[in-house]
């Protein structure tokens, strides 16, 4: 059951995403000149998603795998290159087209299906292995947990995701972006504690054979973000 905060704030992102920062994310996620700041954000999402990737087989043949919140779809075409048919989905249309629009020349299109609409959806089936990057960040603790618990049932090896940890680094920031006018402003991010989310994670996931593994932050300037995972004993 999706709450009713979790309907609104994803409304909230597909807005922001899909018109507002459509450009920006453009340029952040490409080559293109960046400022000095994006350019240490774009680092930091480099470094996860490497690192996210890491924790998944190098060999995925045969493998389903779903990229919830697949952006501009580097990660997906990652996972599809190592041989995984590939699920992409994401709330923002304009993201999703401009994700279909970069799938390399050589990559069989069966290998990735590109999908506008909600990560938790069931119809988009069961998987291997589940990404979820920097994809539930801006949603309340509650949210965020309820979302990852429901991701991590329908993932039968691993759900691999990154959560903003509370620090007090990222808490100044999100101090100093609240006195952008609010039009300029991103949606919030809303910070978690790592052990007080492990531990929610375990209350949920313990007694259904799924365990709270491996986990990693990665600070680049103004990106800081840690990677969790969850795997199935």
């Amino acid at each position: 059951m999706r709450s009713a905060t979790y309907i609104t704030r994803r409304h909230e992102l597909e807005t922001y995403f899909d018109r507002t920062a459509a450009e920006t994310w453009a340029r952040l996620t490409s080559d293109a000149p960046v400022s000095r700041i994006r350019a240490t954000v774009r680092a930091g999402r480099d470094e996860m998603r490497a690192n996210l990737l890491s924790w998944l087989p190098d060999d995925l043949s045969g493998r389903r795998v779903l990229d919830a919140g697949c952006g501009t779809g580097a990660l997906a075409v990652e996972a599809a290159r190592r041989g995984a048919e590939v699920v992409a989905v994401d709330v923002a249309e304009t993201l999703v087209r401009l994700a279909d629009e970069r799938r390399p020349a050589d990559l069989p299109r069966e290998r990735i299906r590109f999908v506008v609409g909600d990560m938790l959806d069931p119809a988009l089936g069961r998987f291997d292995h589940i990404v979820a990057m920097d994809s539930l960040i801006h949603y309340r603790a509650p949210d965020m947990v309820a979302a990852l618990a429901g991701l991590a049932r329908r993932a039968e090896v691993s759900l691999v995701a990154t959560f903003a940890p509370r620090t007090a680094l990222l808490g100044a920031m999100h101090a100093v972006g609240q006195l952008f006018p609010r039009t300029d402003r991103s949606p919030a991010i809303e910070p978690i504690g790592a052990h007080r989310l492990a531990a929610a994670l375990a209350g949920e996931l313990g007694a259904e054979g799924m365990r709270v593994g491996r986990t990693r932050r990665v600070s680049r300037g103004f990106y800081i973000s840690q990677a969790l995972e969850v795997a199935r004993l």
